[in-house]
């Protein structure tokens, strides 16, 4: 029996019931715990397939940083509970919409002639290579992007205090 085939299996399986608890969850707070369960198992996943870098950002900066934030989020607002709505119009739309979506990715999974496993083992990239690269021969690009970044927070705050006027 192939273990890390078992695990995938099972990790995979994990990550998508705990996705699917997430968008059904009626409770944001459990909705972030299932969403923190979801990001684990698929880094696991990456673990699995020998992205040891995927694996860590993804635990780290998604797992925790990014459900961390959404949890400080809900405290500080201190949203009351909201109407429940048991009607929608636009229910039935968004069942046909989900279902052609479903049928595209399984004739995508199913019709397209995909590449056969490969024959020779895993090469594995370390970490200190893979941060060695970024910051010697991609440290432009780098630097750039956390630019943009500043800049998006930088305008989300003026947005964001505009209205305090």
């Amino acid at each position: 029996m192939n273990v890390p085939l078992v695990l995938f299996w099972v990790f995979g399986a994990a990550s998508l019931t705990a996705g699917l608890l997430v968008v059904t969850s009626k409770n944001i707070a459990h909705a972030a715990f299932y969403l923190l369960f979801a990001l684990v198992g698929v880094a696991v996943l990456f673990l699995l397939m020998a992205a040891d870098f995927l694996a860590l950002v993804q635990f780290l900066i998604y797992g925790g940083a990014i459900v961390v934030l959404l949890l400080f989020a809900l405290m500080l607002t201190r949203i009351r509970e909201g109407p429940v709505i048991v009607g929608n119009s636009q229910k039935p739309l968004a069942i046909v919409a989900g279902l052609a979506l479903l049928a595209l990715l399984l004739s995508v999974v199913f019709v397209t002639p995909w590449p056969k496993p490969a024959t020779e083992a895993i090469q594995r990239i370390e970490v200190p290579v893979i941060g060695e690269s970024l910051f010697t021969d991609w440290l432009f690009p780098f630097e750039i992007v956390s630019l943009v970044l500043l800049v998006a927070l930088i305008g989300a705050i003026v947005i964001a205090r505009s209205g305090d006027d």
